[in-house]
C-alpha cells in the first residue's frame, strides 16, 4: 500500500521533465522561505519568553512587598490592642477584683476595639478578641456590638491553641472576605491566652494586585501555606497539578514552567502567604505567530511568483520534449491531424523532424488495415444485435413443443406470435434508433414469453407515459436488462418474482426505471458497475453472446451525449433498479 502511494506521487515526476523543473524551483525558491521563517518565529518566541518572565518577576517583586506592606499595616493595628494598657488592665481585673472593675475594663477593652474599628477605614468590616480565662468574646462591626461567654472556644481561636501559631489567615469565599487572626501571647511563658482578629475585604488588595498587569487569560491568586487558594480576584481557578507544585516551592521568589502555562511565584513574608500569577503559553506565543502569519504571506507569495516562473522557464525549455514523448507513445501516429513542424535546429529539432517523417509513413501504413478492423468490429456489432440468446430460444422452443399437448391451440399460437415478432424486430428494421413504443412491444414479447415459462411464480407491471412513446431510443437497449435481470437477480432467488417498468417524462428527458425484486449485489459490486457506466469511452465493444449493459450504455452516450446513459442502484437481498435516461427527441433520423 505505502509503495503504491510513493509510486502516485513520484510517477508525475519521474515521467515528466517540465513537472520535474517546476517542482525543483518551487523547492529551491521554498526552502529557505521556510527555513528563515521558523528561524526568525523562533527567536522571537525565546525574546518575548525572557521578556516576559523577567518583566513578571520584577512585578511578583514589587507587588510582594506592597502586599507584604499592607499586611503589615494590618498586623500593626493588632499591636495597638496588644500593647494597650486596657487590655493588661483587664487581664488583671479577672483575679480578685471587684465586679465594678471587671466591668470598668470590659468597657475599657470595648472602647479601645471601637477606636480600632472605626479609625482602620471602609476596608475593616470588623474586629473580635476573644480571651480564654475569663472566656469572653468582644465582637465590635458595623452591625454588632457585643460581649459575649462562649461555652467552648471559638473555631479560629481554637486552631491557634491546637497549632500553637501566632498567625492564621483564613478566607471567607462567599463573603468576599478574610480575617487575620494573631495570638494574644503570656509574657513570661507564651502561653495562649487568646486572640485578635480582623475581618477584611480582599478588594484592599486588588489596587496592588493590578501593578502584576492582567491578560485576558492571566490567572492572579494568593495561597496559604497548604497551597489552597485564598483569594483569586480574575481567571480561571488553576488546575491541582500547578498548586501541588507552588506547595512545593520554598521561600523567596521564581517560576516554573508547566506544559501550558508559566507560573509565578513570592511569599509575602509577613503573613507567610504566596502570590501566584499564571500566564499562559499562548500569550508568549502571540507575537512570534505574527511573524509566522506574515512570513508564510510572504512565502505564499513567493511560491505563486515561483510557480510562474518555472512553469514559464519550463513551457519554452520542456514543451518540445513533451509534445516529442506524447508523439512516440503512438498516441499520435493514427490521428489524421499532422505534427506540426518544428523551426528548432539543435537536437531537439532534429528528433522532432524525423518523428515526424516516421509517423506519416507509418500512418499511411495502417490506414488501411484500421479503417478494416474498425468495419470488422461495427459488423461483429451488427451480428451481435441481431442475436437472440440461444438459451431463450432454445427455453422457448421447448416451452411451446410442451404447449402443443397441454394447451389450447390459441394459447400456443401467441407465443409463437411474440416469438416471431421479436425475430422480426431484430433483423427487419435497419436504422439503429427505434420508436421507444416499437422497444416496447418487442420488451412486451419477451416478457410474455416468460410470463409463460414461469407462470404464477413472476409478476411484472407496467407504467407507461404515452407521450414518451414516439421518442427514438437504441434498438435492443430494454429488453437486454430485463433479461439480465432474470439471469442475475431472479433465477437465484427463492420465492415470487416481480418486476416493475416505470416510463415518465422529466422536463426535457424520458426516465425509463426497471425494477425487480431479485438477490441484489454487494455494495463493492456495485461500485465497481457504477464506474464502469460512469467512465465511458464511446468505444463499441461486446461481450461473450450478449448485449451487455455497459454496451447499451455505451450506445445510449454515442447516439446523444455524455449527459445521458445508464445508472444503477441495488441492495443486497432486496433488488436491483436500472434507470435509463433518454432525451425527449422525436422523428426518425439517425443519431451519430
Amino acid at each position: 500500500m505505502l509503495e503504491r502511494l510513493i509510486r502516485i506521487v513520484t510517477d508525475p515526476f519521474r515521467r515528466s521533465i517540465r513537472n520535474k523543473l517546476i517542482f525543483t524551483m518551487i523547492f529551491l525558491s521554498v526552502i529557505p522561505i521556510v527555513a528563515v521563517t521558523v528561524l526568525a518565529t523562533e527567536n522571537n518566541r525565546k525574546s518575548m519568553e525572557e521578556e516576559v518572565i523577567s518583566t513578571n518577576l520584577s512585578n511578583m517583586k514589587w507587588t510582594g512587598i506592597y502586599l507584604g506592606d499592607q499586611f503589615t499595616l494590618l498586623n500593626n493595628m493588632i499591636y495597638t490592642v496588644l500593647i494597650s494598657p486596657h487590655l493588661n488592665d483587664y487581664l488583671a481585673s479577672t483575679e480578685g477584683s471587684t465586679i465594678y472593675n471587671q466591668f470598668a475594663a470590659q468597657k475599657n477593652i470595648m472602647d479601645t476595639l471601637s477606636n480600632l474599628f472605626y479609625s482602620a477605614g471602609n476596608q475593616v468590616t470588623g474586629v473580635e478578641l476573644y480571651l480564654s480565662e475569663p472566656r469572653k468574646l468582644f465582637t465590635i462591626s458595623s452591625f454588632q456590638y457585643d460581649l459575649e461567654t462562649p461555652l467552648t472556644i471559638p473555631e479560629p481561636y481554637k486552631q491557634l491553641v491546637e497549632q500553637q501559631k501566632d498567625l492564621i489567615i483564613r478566607s471567607q469565599a462567599a463573603s468576599g472576605e478574610f480575617q487575620l487572626i494573631r495570638s494574644i501571647n503570656r509574657f513570661e511563658n507564651r502561653d495562649k491566652l487568646g486572640g485578635i482578629s480582623l475581618k477584611i475585604k480582599w478588594s484592599m488588595l486588588d489596587q496592588t494586585l493590578d501593578l502584576i498587569g492582567r491578560g485576558e487569560e492571566h490567572k492572579v491568586l494568593i495561597a496559604g501555606e497548604d497551597g489552597d487558594i485564598l483569594y483569586q480576584p480574575f481567571g480561571e481557578k488553576p488546575s491541582d497539578e500547578v498548586m501541588a507544585m507552588v506547595q512545593k516551592t520554598g521561600e523567596g521568589q521564581g517560576y516554573f514552567r508547566m506544559p501550558k502555562e508559566y507560573v509565578f511565584y513570592n511569599s509575602i513574608e509577613s503573613v507567610g502567604l504566596k502570590l501566584v500569577t499564571i500566564i499562559p503559553t499562548s500569550f508568549i506565543n502571540k507575537s512570534s505567530q505574527s511573524t509566522m502569519h506574515f512570513g508564510l504571506i510572504i512565502g505564499a507569495i513567493t511560491i505563486v511568483l515561483s510557480i510562474v516562473v518555472a512553469t514559464l522557464l519550463a513551457w519554452r525549455t520542456a514543451t518540445p520534449i513533451v509534445t516529442l514523448a506524447r508523439s512516440m507513445q503512438g498516441l499520435g501516429l493514427i490521428k489524421e491531424t499532422e505534427l506540426p513542424q518544428t523551426t528548432r535546429v539543435d537536437e531537439i529539432g532534429l528528433l522532432e523532424t524525423k518523428l515526424y517523417n516516421m509517423s506519416y509513413r507509418i500512418r499511411e501504413h495502417i490506414k488501411t488495415e484500421y479503417s478494416m478492423n474498425l468495419e470488422k468490429k461495427t459488423a461483429e456489432l451488427k451480428a451481435l444485435q441481431a442475436q437472440i440468446n440461444p438459451h431463450f430460444l432454445q427455453n422457448t422452443l421447448q416451452m411451446i413443443g410442451s404447449m402443443l399437448f397441454t394447451k389450447k391451440p390459441i394459447e400456443s399460437y401467441e407465443i409463437i406470435r411474440s416469438l416471431s415478432d421479436m425475430f422480426r424486430y431484430v433483423i427487419r428494421d435497419p436504422n439503429d434508433l427505434a420508436t421507444l413504443k416499437a422497444e416496447m412491444d418487442h420488451l412486451n414479447n419477451y416478457l410474455l414469453i416468460q410470463k409463460q415459462r414461469f407462470s404464477s411464480r413472476l409478476t411484472f407491471s407496467i407504467d407507461i407515459d404515452e407521450t414518451a412513446m414516439i421518442c427514438r431510443i437504441p434498438k435492443l437497449t430494454l429488453q437486454p436488462i430485463v433479461e439480465n435481470a432474470f439471469m442475475h437477480g431472479l433465477e437465484n432467488k427463492s420465492g415470487d418474482w416481480h418486476l416493475q417498468i416505470r416510463i415518465n417524462c422529466e422536463q426535457e428527458t424520458v426516465k425509463i426505471q426497471i425494477s425487480d425484486n431479485g438477490v441484489g449485489m454487494s455494495e463493492a459490486k456495485l461500485t465497481s458497475l457504477q464506474k464502469r457506466l460512469h467512465n465511458q469511452t464511446g468505444q463499441l465493444w461486446t461481450h461473450g453472446n450478449r448485449i451487455g449493459i455497459q454496451n447499451v450504455a455505451t450506445r445510449i452516450q454515442m447516439h446523444f451525449g455524455a449527459s445521458f446513459g445508464i445508472a444503477m442502484e441495488s441492495e443486497l437481498n432486496k433488488g436491483t433498479t436500472v434507470t435509463v435516461i433518454i432525451p425527449m427527441e422525436r422523428g426518425g433520423e439517425l443519431h451519430d
